[in-house]
């Protein structure tokens, strides 16, 4: 079987069992997207869900985040880790956003990795989330997942974006990685992954074995 092959049959499962995936973070703006997701690294979606509620209340776009006083932002995210670099990329990226782009997103990875803070797992959960375009968001559940499945035997996840771009459909790359989020949280989990519940494990490489 190919590996074209192997995610087709994937796609059939997972839509199954995942009819209605979406990406985890709440907001209501693209800015504030770009922003929780910013936060959410070495953070989970739903700690960053509880930042973002008040934050965005005192900050609700970007020229409220370019304006914002960087010790008062850093009591606001402190608890989801990292809190000083994420505060000065934040403010960075919101006063870029702000010179060079009227507050708005731009809608291509080029433009979006020139913003602070903002690295290909961000920018294509962006491109696909807000703009409708194909992306391979890579983070550590599609790391994981993806491995054990047999799509990919790499570990970066620059590689492994440009692997999957080759064997997924466009309209199928975006859906797929939140599928591997929520399959990830519910089923493969990182410690015991629960081999004999799991809906794709005939098609994966490490079924009972991990």
């Amino acid at each position: 079987m190919t590996k074209k092959e192997k995610t087709a049959l994937l796609r059939e499962a997972l839509d199954k069992e995942y009819p209605d995936v979406k990406c985890s973070l709440e907001f209501k703006t693209p800015v504030q997207m770009l922003i929780a997701t910013q936060l959410s690294a070495q953070c989970t979606d739903a700690r960053v869900n509880i930042i973002t509620k008040d934050l965005f209340k005192k900050y609700p776009d970007a020229q409220a985040f370019a304006d914002a006083d960087y010790d008062e932002l850093c009591e606001m995210i402190k608890s989801g880790g990292f809190y000083r670099t994420k505060a000065k990329n934040i403010i960075a990226c919101c006063k870029r956003l702000v010179s060079e782009y009227d507050g708005n997103l731009p809608d291509t990875m080029e433009a979006l990795l020139t913003l602070p803070g903002t690295g290909r797992k961000t920018a294509n959960l962006v491109l696909g989330d807000i703009f409708g375009k194909p992306a391979v968001v890579v983070d550590t559940h599609c790391i994981r997942l993806t491995n054990r499945i047999g799509l990919t035997k790499q570990k970066e996840p620059e590689k492994i974006e440009a692997e999957l771009k080759k064997i997924l459909p466009p309209d199928y790359q975006l859906r797929f990685c939140h599928q591997m989020v929520y399959h990830g949280r519910a089923c493969c989990t990182a410690r015991k992954p629960k081999c004999g519940e799991c809906v794709i494990a005939h098609l994966c490489s490490s079924a009972g074995k991990c």
